[in-house]
């Protein structure tokens, strides 16, 4: 399970008018809890008007780099987004997890000779981390990045990616995509079902085999282009994902055949056990959190794979999956924010995950 440890802003820099990237004083006593691997994200818990929040981000340093730093970009409404772009400082305290998630470059076992991304908005803050290790690291290996915005000014990392391109000019291709805006050697409009099929003609079967395809941003980018993919021949196993967030939902229960009455559960997490019992259509997850069990969660909106748990016994249906594999699915895996008890009994454990 991830810990929470409190440490200082070391930096701030401004991405963007309404994108920053905050640097982590991690002491030399806690960094072996902060390795980690391209893609990765870390979840921040810090008091707001008086409200406790927590929000996942990810990493948008390398491994290599000897920074941990995540960016984050202004949403509407957004109560931590605003707060960060506007009154967070260099040298306050939030409270920081360890790493975590599964969109991830594994380094050490990389064998893809191209990697694709498309990206869009801040979904640019995993891919710039994956790209940059797997240009540094290995190089055997190219990358090709889509990458849309609304304007040059709103790109998040736009002068860094560009020298990147001249950096790595026979290794790194950048296509650049606006939405509201018309500049020379980009394409105007949004990456979606048509724009991936042109781009996927030029990509000979051979080559699909040999890559690894990373998606991030939208819901419904996602969606788009994986389906092109999958059309296109590519294996599903060499498409990864992450959402920030979820409209609809890429996979929905319409209805759960819920227990009538209470649910008992035992909820395993960090060697410990609570028994609790779960109202009828309750989350698992709401439940644990009544009762002041820490287990760990974050958006709470079923996206982020913070609250991540398995059913040892029982069974429990999810409202919406937009994060888990249909293998995990069957193993037992659910996400506890959107898992309902499906019988009157369950043993739920959050430290084999």
């Amino acid at each position: 399970m991830a810990s929470f440890n409190s440490v200082q802003i070391k930096d701030i820099v401004r991405e963007t008018p309404q994108a920053v990237t905050l640097f982590f004083n991690i002491p030399d006593s806690l960094k072996p809890e902060y390795k980690f691997l391209a893609g990765q994200y870390l979840t921040i818990e810090t008091p707001v008007e008086g409200e406790k929040i927590r929000r996942d981000y990810s990493l948008s340093s390398t491994p290599f780099s000897g920074d941990v730093a995540v960016t984050v970009k202004r949403v509407e409404n957004g109560k931590f987004s605003n707060y960060a772009n506007s009154s967070l400082k260099i040298g306050d305290l939030v409270n920081l997890s360890s790493p975590k998630g599964k969109f991830i470059l594994d380094y050490y076992n990389h064998s893809a000779k191209t990697i694709f991304a498309f990206a869009a908005g801040s979904g640019i803050t995993p891919i710039i981390s994956i790209i940059k290790t797997a240009l540094e690291k290995n190089s055997n290996t190219n990358c090709v990045l889509l990458y849309g915005n609304k304007s040059p000014e709103t790109t998040i990392f736009h002068d860094e990616l560009k020298k990147l391109e001249q950096l790595y000019i026979n290794r790194f291709k950048l296509q650049l995509f606006f939405s509201q805006t018309k500049i020379s050697n980009s394409i105007s409009g949004r990456i979606d079902s048509k724009n991936a099929t042109n781009f996927l003609k030029n990509i000979n079967s051979e080559q699909k085999k040999s890559s690894i395809f990373y998606l991030c941003g939208p819901e419904q980018m996602i969606l788009d282009v994986k389906e092109v993919l999958l059309k296109n021949g590519v294996d599903e196993e060499k498409i990864l994902y992450e959402l920030f967030t979820a409209s609809s939902s890429l996979k929905k229960q319409s209805q759960i055949a819920a227990p009538k009455g209470l649910s008992e559960a035992t909820i395993l997490f960090d060697d410990l056990s609570e028994n609790i019992t779960i109202k009828n259509n309750q989350t698992i997850l709401d439940a644990a959190l009544a009762k002041d069990i820490e287990v760990p969660y974050s958006c709470q909106g079923g996206v982020c794979s913070s609250c991540i748990c398995k059913i040892k016994e029982g069974s429990a249906e999810m409202k919406q999956n937009s994060v888990l594999s249909d293998n995990e699915v069957k193993e037992g895996f659910v996400l506890s924010c959107m898992a309902v008890p499906t019988s009157a009994k369950l043993v739920v454990d959050f430290d084999d995950v």
